[in-house]
């Protein structure tokens, strides 16, 4: 009798850990942070305290140094990462705000300069990969980084490099392109989940001419999404924005880390707002 008890018992226990809060975390190994709130995601910095490394030109091959934000916390394990590429004529202090915001939710970032600032998009490309190489084999926190868990951005000609990273290196988890720059108009051959940032008065690269083609031309089958930033012009990625940080976070939180407790904030697609001019997407996500 008191054998039957106490595997009754056993099997209770295992049912209330099955249920429990932390049994969700268990289930996926590269959740990292807090259950998310729109209140956290819209923050300047999330729960994670950063560091940062700065990487001389002088030290890397391929791209034109930069500097690297991490999670100074080591008891979560790996992070995923990220690498972002400024635009035609700018530096890497154009993109530099994204740098402490998504490292604070909890993945290593590196904001880089290019070789040159007049470096097109299929070069950009190149060298979004060259410093995701850079990042997980040779960098000082390369021992942080997962690096089967990595994504791409960029602004301008490095959104244009984004989706060129994204077509020359399918096992990329995530690519979002802002006010994304590029000749070539269609990408039929992109895996990678992509979130396409436009801007309404976007008169650099229009959204009718570029980042909606962009959308447009990806397949039907990938999880994709279109943002189309109200009020906003070709350089608004180049300062602190929160609409861009919002969306940036719960894309790369839900298809580098695949964590869903961001589906949230994608599915059901956003309403227009005043900063949302338009939301296009595919949900339900990873369906």
């Amino acid at each position: 009798m008191k054998r039957h008890l106490a595997a009754a018992a056993a099997l209770s226990s295992l049912a209330f850990l099955a249920t429990a809060p932390g049994a969700q975390a268990a289930d996926n190994p590269y959740q990292r942070g807090p259950a998310p709130t729109v209140s956290s995601i819209e923050a300047a910095r999330g729960s994670y305290a950063v560091s940062q490394t700065s990487v001389s030109s002088l030290a890397v091959t391929g791209f034109g140094g930069g500097t690297i934000y991490y999670p100074t916390s080591t008891s979560d394990g790996t992070f995923g990462a990220v690498v972002i590429s400024p635009g035609f004529t700018a530096y890497e202090s154009s993109i530099a705000w994204l740098g402490p915001r998504l490292a604070s939710q909890g993945f290593v970032v590196f904001t880089i300069d290019t070789l040159t600032t007049l470096d097109q998009p299929d070069s950009r490309g190149r060298q979004l990969l060259a410093a995701l190489d850079y990042l997980t084999q040779r960098s000082s926190v390369r021992g942080r980084v997962d690096a089967a868990r990595l994504g791409v951005m960029g602004h301008s000609m490095g959104g244009g490099g984004t989706l060129e990273a994204a077509k020359s290196r399918p096992s990329l988890k995530a690519a979002i392109p802002l006010t994304g720059w590029n000749t070539d108009k269609t990408w039929p051959e992109v895996s990678t989940p992509t979130l396409v940032v436009g801007a309404d008065g976007d008169t650099v690269a229009p959204v009718a001419t570029h980042s909606e083609p962009f959308y447009e031309s990806l397949p039907a089958s990938l999880d994709k999404a279109y943002l189309e930033l109200n009020g906003a012009t070709h350089f608004t990625p180049n300062s602190s924005n929160t609409t861009i940080a919002k969306y940036s976070i719960s894309w790369l939180k839900r298809f580098i880390d695949d964590d869903t407790r961001f589906d949230q904030f994608l599915c059901p697609l956003p309403r227009p707002s005043l900063t949302i001019a338009e939301y296009r997407g595919t949900c339900p996500l990873g369906s």
